[in-house]
């Protein structure tokens, strides 16, 4: 094997062994709003786990940094509400201010609402999200009739079901994150 093949094995091991850096985004900014709920349990299953290194990115907090964070991160999570049938105005805002740092990157979707549980934006952003030339990752947790959903202390009433749900999210993502992290480590992403 020569020093190139062995130096691009390397590299790809590495890529595949690391926690996968991942940005929860908070999409909602509305006062009021009950992402921060929502987000703030997703954030606490998913940092649980040895494989992921997760930070929270909320728009309300206008980060100045929002570029560099899904620049440097290897995925991310977007934590979404519906707002008549689609997604809300300041989350698109902010996914179309950065360019490049999606590119060749997983995507997936944490979504609330009332009946529809906020699918219907996570359906519009999928479309969005491959212009953009990401993965969005197939599985989604969902939470309908949201503020029903959820204990005072900010736990799923239904535990076990959310937590199945938001695991197999997290498995598929973290795959995904560590695939194309490989890949954009041999060769950057062309698109």
């Amino acid at each position: 094997m020569s020093t190139l093949t062995e130096a691009s094995a390397l590299t790809s091991e590495l890529a595949w062994a690391e926690p996968i850096g991942v940005e929860v985004i908070v999409g909602s900014v509305r006062p009021g709003r009950f992402g921060p709920v929502v987000a703030d349990w997703f954030v606490r299953h998913a940092g649980a786990r040895a494989d992921l290194t997760v930070r929270t990115l909320d728009l309300a907090d206008n980060p100045p940094d929002f570029a560099a964070r899904i620049g440097a991160a290897d995925a991310m999570v977007v934590v979404t509400p519906e707002y008549n049938h689609s997604y809300p105005g300041p989350l698109k805002s902010a996914i179309d201010d950065v360019g490049t740092e999606w590119r060749g990157k997983p995507v997936a979707f944490v979504s609330y609402g009332g009946l529809s549980g906020g699918l219907r934006a996570v359906e519009a952003l999928r479309v969005v999200f491959a212009e953009l030339h990401t993965v969005t990752v197939r599985e989604t947790v969902s939470f309908h009739l949201a503020h029903q959903r959820f204990s005072a202390d900010g736990e799923p009433i239904d535990a076990p079901a959310a937590t199945n749900a938001a695991t197999v999210l997290l498995d598929q993502l973290a795959w995904w994150g560590r695939a194309l992290r490989a890949a954009r480590a041999r060769a950057p992403y062309g698109g």
